[in-house]
């Protein structure tokens, strides 16, 4: 048998693996710097300008970005270590309602009953805040929520099933059963989580005006950052020994076993640092959207991260961004324009790309290149 030592040492494996190519650095900085650019043509061409954007513009380009996020940490596990998921909402919406609990606490007496308590807390006749809001009209520790609770359910949801050997279609089942369970709790009034309605009319964050143009920029450079962080942390774990081992781990587990290898760590590590990943997207999408309620943990929203990943290339990082600001776009027009066919729609971009493009725009674009390549050569 070969022992685990003798396959990490191996000359091939100890070769180091850049990140990107100086090519892909070069993409993907100019990238950033234009769109890092747009929001000036919002805080400084005037209205009347044509190069101006809107601040409606600057928002749903935040919002893409956050789904970019939520559909990179998904390709992580699905793409990477072959475990697909169907309940990837639940942390986004869970970082979202970390976040967002703080921004309810930073409204004071500005809602509608003029109450310390937030407008649905007094409608509900509530009296005090519950004991788990506690700490949460600070942003530091808020923060640190948006990082905990969906880290902790993952790994504590991971390791069960992990340890039990659950996979395949079955795990993608029970996640999608544990978001719904979790969709029906936040729907109940009595939990503290808004009911239906969920939470919205943020006014302020940190003491600035979340709707001020210059708030909205901000919101918009972070949510770019983060995404650009994202994208290179994960690309440094799938080109690092551990990436080699998800990999085979996804190829095939029974022979991963054989050479001396435990998957469970390796799946519970990619799994919980992709349930952070999507927390951190959600806890973005919030104070840019304005709004989070349960229905970002429906099973519609986790398959629709599902299609995201699939038309943009599973297993390439990049591919799954694309594929999120390409799907998000058409849902937009779609929405605006023919809202009762969106469905539809959605059905057969998934189609079709399962039939003719099962490696999604990125596998596309690299037969492209490689055909024009051998034109040219």
């Amino acid at each position: 048998m070969t022992s685990p030592t003798l396959v990490a040492t191996h000359p091939a494996l100890l070769q180091r693996q850049r990140l990107f190519s100086p090519k892909a650095w070069t993409g993907l900085m100019a990238a950033v710097v234009v769109l890092a650019l747009l929001p000036m043509l919002n805080l400084v061409l005037p209205a009347d300008h044509p190069l101006h954007i809107s601040s409606y513009a600057i928002a749903l380009l935040g919002k893409f970005m956050c789904y970019a996020m939520a559909a990179l940490a998904l390709d992580l596990v699905w793409g990477y270590a072959g475990i697909l998921s169907l309940g990837h909402g639940i942390f986004f919406a869970l970082g979202g309602y970390a976040h967002g609990m703080y921004l309810m606490r930073s409204i004071g007496s500005d809602g509608v009953y003029q109450s310390h308590l937030p407008d649905f807390m007094v409608f509900l006749d509530w009296k005090e805040y519950p004991w788990y809001w506690a700490f949460t009209d600070h942003f530091a520790y808020a923060m640190l929520l948006v990082v905990l609770v969906p880290g902790v359910l993952a790994f504590i949801f991971g390791y069960f099933a992990f340890r039990s050997r659950i996979k395949g279609v079955y795990f993608s089942i029970i996640t999608q059963a544990m978001t719904f369970a979790a969709m029906l709790l936040f729907f109940r009034n009595d939990t503290g989580f808004g009911g239906n309605n969920g939470f919205t009319d943020f006014k302020r964050i940190l003491g600035f005006d979340i709707t001020a143009p210059d708030t909205r920029a901000v919101l918009y450079w972070t949510t770019l950052v983060v995404l650009a962080l994202a994208l290179v942390f994960a690309r440094a774990i799938t080109q690092s020994k551990l990436g080699r081992v998800l990999t085979a781990l996804r190829d095939s587990e029974s022979r991963l076993r054989f050479i001396g290898y435990d998957p469970l760590g390796f799946k519970l590590f990619v799994w919980t640092v992709s349930a952070v990943m999507c927390g951190i997207a959600g806890a973005l999408y919030v104070p840019q959207v304005g709004i989070i309620n349960p229905s970002e943990m429906s099973t519609e929203t986790s398959i629709e991260m599902v299609i995201w990943v699939a038309t943009g290339g599973r297993g390439t990082l990049i591919g799954p961004i694309l594929g999120a600001g390409v799907v998000n776009g058409l849902k937009t027009w779609f929405t605006s324009v023919l809202p009762e066919f969106w469905l539809y729609a959605l059905g057969l971009i998934f189609v079709l790309t399962t039939l003719f493009l099962p490696q999604g725009i990125v596998g596309l674009l690299r037969r492209i290149t490689a055909r024009h390549a051998r034109r040219t050569s």
